[in-house]
Parts: structure tokens; sequence; C-alpha cells
């Protein structure tokens, strides 16, 4: 059903009462969750009627707009993953409650403290859901200046020490929101490369899981712990270290700085292509991973962005349209991360953005996946003859890092094989595959005469990636 529609009636039931000479009682009203809390919340406070109208009206639109955020927070994952356009005006309208909820608790605090007992980790509850806001906006439109956003609300939550009081409640609950605000923060922070701020959370957040292991027996404690193993690991694998002269260590970004652009050798022509959209596959085997993020995926979508800019030079606020004589313009490709997705969600995906690529463009696959090799010869040497890349299969049959068909009579189903992607050479296509049987995309056909690149490891790596978008043919892009 159509989000906003009028639902249509609903046929009477065979037990409901009927109207022959009777009156039917009508049904009770239910109280609205914002009356409920308001009454419940402001008798406790003192005798109702002694509470002045204004103040009453203060608590009464503030439960009004925590209420409306989290219906329209919660209807976020209902959006479709893929697509560019259908999820911008949901978006806008939760991003414009949450900016007068956050607002109207700042100018009436000393209301809602003491009508409403405003409490601070609930202050630091919302600033995580903006936070969150901010990085899933990211994450659909790749401007990195939202990651920046993100991490004010995400610091802001953690200096003013929003979440300091919930350990001495006695509600697991609470506990488990300041542990996920401590994950948030450590993913925003590793895609921002701050490496030392990481370091500090990380030592932070092993301390509130071995309190909260300690104080409630929850079943979820092999879970957190298996969190704090994967962080580490996610650190310890990216070891690359600049020391300056005088042996300080400098982070190093793998985006596109604005002085860091290659320069063009004399003849090369740009602006014919522009990278507008791409795929970040992530499918192998015992990788280092965090929170849906593989290093290899890491590396690669960072190399896809330019260093972040001030956001206020750039848009007035997620979600809203700019005006007509001003069209909008992204500064990095749009990109979909994608851990380990099934072959129907990857087909999907790559779908979507086949259909969506703008003219002059080119669309980007990166396969960082398990190697599928065939079992016997073949007589034939066609696109699905020599394997391919793993996709999800749901089937717990993954031993090493190649896997085999049990049944030589049949194509691996759950394989992406080169064949699988020619139907989408009709627009200008990149692929890079790195997989332990890349060699199977060797031979990568291209039969409707459009621009192609197909780069195969063990050379096709995030690092290498910056030196090809250099090409005459293809350059990072307005769109």
């Amino acid at each position: 059903m159509v989000r906003g529609a009028r639902q249509p009636q609903q046929p009477r039931s065979r037990l409901a009462p009927r109207l022959t000479g009777t009156v039917e009682k009508p049904p009770r009203k239910r109280k609205s969750r914002t009356e409920f809390a308001l009454k419940e919340i402001m008798s406790s406070g003192g005798a109702e009627d002694d509470i002045p109208q204004g103040e009453r009206k203060t608590v009464t639109d503030f439960c009004y707009l925590l209420d409306k955020s989290k219906q329209l927070f919660n209807g976020l994952r209902d959006l479709p993953q893929y697509g560019q356009k259908q999820w911008q005006s949901y978006f806008g309208r939760t991003f414009d409650v949450y900016t007068k909820l956050w607002k109207f608790q700042q100018q009436h605090r000393q209301v809602l403290d003491n009508r409403y007992g405003l409490k601070r980790w609930q202050i630091g509850e919302i600033a995580s859901k903006i936070g969150q806001l901010y990085y899933h906006y990211y994450l659909r439109t790749s401007e990195t200046s939202y990651l920046n956003e993100a991490f004010s609300f995400y610091s802001a939550i953690r200096q003013r020490s929003y979440y300091s009081q919930v350990n001495k409640e006695d509600r697991p609950e609470l506990v488990v929101k300041k542990l996920r605000y401590y994950a948030r923060f450590i993913v925003v922070c590793l895609l921002l490369n701050k490496m030392d701020v990481v370091k500090d959370l990380v030592k932070e957040l092993s301390d509130e899981i071995e309190d909260y292991t300690h104080r409630f027996n929850t079943e979820d404690q092999v879970e957190w712990n298996l969190v704090l193993q994967e962080v580490a690991a996610f650190i310890e694998a990216d070891p690359v270290m600049v020391l300056n002269d005088d042996n300080t260590i400098v982070i190093t970004s793998n985006r596109l700085a604005e002085t860091g652009a290659p320069l063009l050798e004399q003849g090369m022509i740009v602006g014919q292509l522009s990278l507008a959209d791409a795929l970040i596959i992530g499918n192998c085997n015992n990788q280092v991973k965090f929170s849906e993020l593989t290093v290899d995926m890491f590396r690669m979508l960072q190399a896809l962005e330019r260093e972040p800019m001030n956001l206020a030079s750039q848009m007035n606020k997620p979600g809203m349209q700019e005006s007509a004589d001003k069209p909008t313009r992204r500064e990095n490709p749009h990109k979909y991360l994608l851990y380990k997705p099934t072959f129907s969600q990857l087909y999907t995906f790559l779908a979507a953005s086949f259909k969506e690529l703008p003219a002059n463009s080119v669309l980007l696959i990166y396969l960082s996946a398990t190697g599928v090799f065939p079992t016997g010869r073949s007589d034939s040497e066609g696109p699905y003859d020599f394997g391919g890349v793993l996709t999800n299969s749901n089937r717990d049959i993954i031993n090493g890092d190649a896997i085999h068909k049990r049944n030589q009579s049949h194509k691996e189903m759950h394989c992406l094989h080169p064949g699988d992607l020619y139907p989408f050479t009709r627009k200008p296509l990149f692929i890079i595959v790195d997989s332990s049987n890349s060699v199977a995309y060797k031979n990568f056909t291209n039969l409707f005469g459009q621009p192609l690149v197909c780069l195969l490891s063990p050379t096709a790596y995030p690092k290498a990636l910056q030196g090809t978008l250099s090409l005459p043919v293809l350059s990072v892009g307005r769109r």
C-alpha cells in the first residue's frame, strides 16, 4: 500500500453488532502516546491543574515532535535501498522534524527538565539519531561533507557526556544504546581517518562492554566482544604509516585532494566521460571487516571520493532540492556498498545503477570476492565456462578460498560469471575484479562497442585505481 494513501474501507464482520433498533455503542477512543505520556509525566510533578498553560503546551509540543521523529525514523528502513530519487522527500521530512526537535529542546530545556523530566541520555539519543541521519545521507549521496556533520553530533555526545548517567540505571537496553552509539561513532571516524579518536573510542567501548557484561548477565556478551575483535583487526589490517622529518606519524588518505589530482599528459582530452556510479562488492571468505565494511571496500570507497569540504558551501540541507537555475551536482560518484550480496541482490542494484546512469557517464563495478573455479574440462570456451566470483548463497558449504561445483553437469548458480555482466556493456563500464579467479574475466567481450575497461588482480588494488582514473576516457567528474 502506498504510504499516505487512504486505506480502503474494511467489510463488516459477521460478528459485528447490527443496527436493528438499538444504538451501537461507539468504540472507546484510545489515547495517543503523546497524550498518555503527557498525563503520566506531568501528573508526577504535582497537581495537573497547577501547571501553567504555556508550560503544558511546551511539553505537549515536545512529546508530539518526539513521537513524530521516532515514527519517521523507523520508516526509513522501509525505503528502497536502491534508486536515487524515491527516498529524498521522505528523508527531507525526517530531517526537518529532527531539526525542530533539537532546537525545541534547546530553547525549552528548563521547562522540559522540570515538567517532562528530560534526561541527558534522551538528549543524547536525539543527537545520535541526527548523526545517523547524516551518516545515511552520506551513504545515499556519497557526499563526504556529511561525514563531518555526523562526526560533529557524535563528538558532542561524547564531550557533553550525554550517556554518562546510563550506567547508573538498571536498564540494560539503555546501555545497549550507548554501545551502539560507540560502534557507529567508530565507523564514522574510520571513514574520516581519525585514527587517534578511533583508538580512544575502542578503549572506551572495551571498558563499557566489560561493565555491561559484569552488571547484566545477557546473551549478547559474545557478540559485543566480537565487535571489539573486528575493529581491532580492522585497524591492524591497514598499517600504512608515513613519518614526517620529526618522526611524527602522518595520517594518509586514499581520497583525492584538491592539489593531489594527477597532471594530464600532453594531448589528453578530459571531459568526454565521467564516473557517475559505482558498485563496491565484498564477498571474500575470512576477510577483515567491521560493520559490514571490509578493508578492501573501505579503501576502494575512499579512492572514489574527494576530501570533505565545508558543508555550508555545498548544500543548504539534506533532502532539500536546490533551485531550478542551479542544477544539482555531485562532487563524488554515487556508490552502492554491497557486503556479501546474493546474486539477485547484486543484479537488482546493478540494474538500478544501469537504469539511472546519466549520458556520457561510466558505471564502475568493483568485485572483491572468492573465486569459483570450474571442475573438469569443457568442450566450449564461453563466458560461463571459466567460473567467476562467488555471491552469497545462504549455504554453509564454503571451505577455503575456492569453491568447486559438486555437480559437474551444472554451472554454479551462485557464481557471477563474466557473461552475467555482458548485458550491461550497452553503456560505458569499468570493471575491477579482485579475486583468486579473476582470470575468468580475462577475455571479457565488448559486445556493443561502448567504452570498456577491465582490470584484474593481483594488480587491481584500490591504490592503483587513482592512477587509472586519469585515463583519457575516464575522469572523476561532477554529475
